[in-house]
């Protein structure tokens, strides 16, 4: 679970401000910060499959959030893939 101040951190990073949350940026650092947490859950419960659809969900939409922004704005999709360490 992320704490509101995480959240303001995040926003702060990736946002124009603590109060910018519907940036694409913003809501794709929150995506991901939420896929990362989920990682210990499913290491010690292997067959919680009702959270694993969660999980998908978050990945899909993560996954379309970055594709609107490659299409629109390609310099910033660079930067928050290397900020975020997406792509290897």
């Amino acid at each position: 679970m992320i704490t509101s101040e995480e959240k303001k951190e995040i926003f702060n990073k990736f946002g124009k401000n603590e109060n910018d949350t519907g940036c694409t940026q913003a809501q794709v650092a929150i995506l991901t910060k939420r896929i990362e947490n989920l990682k210990g859950h499913f290491a010690e419960n292997k067959h919680d499959y009702h959270s694993n659809r969660g999980l998908l969900k978050m990945i899909g939409k993560r996954k379309s959030l970055l594709n609107y922004l490659s299409r629109k704005k390609p310099a910033e999709y660079a930067d928050l893939i290397k900020a975020l360490g997406l792509r290897k």
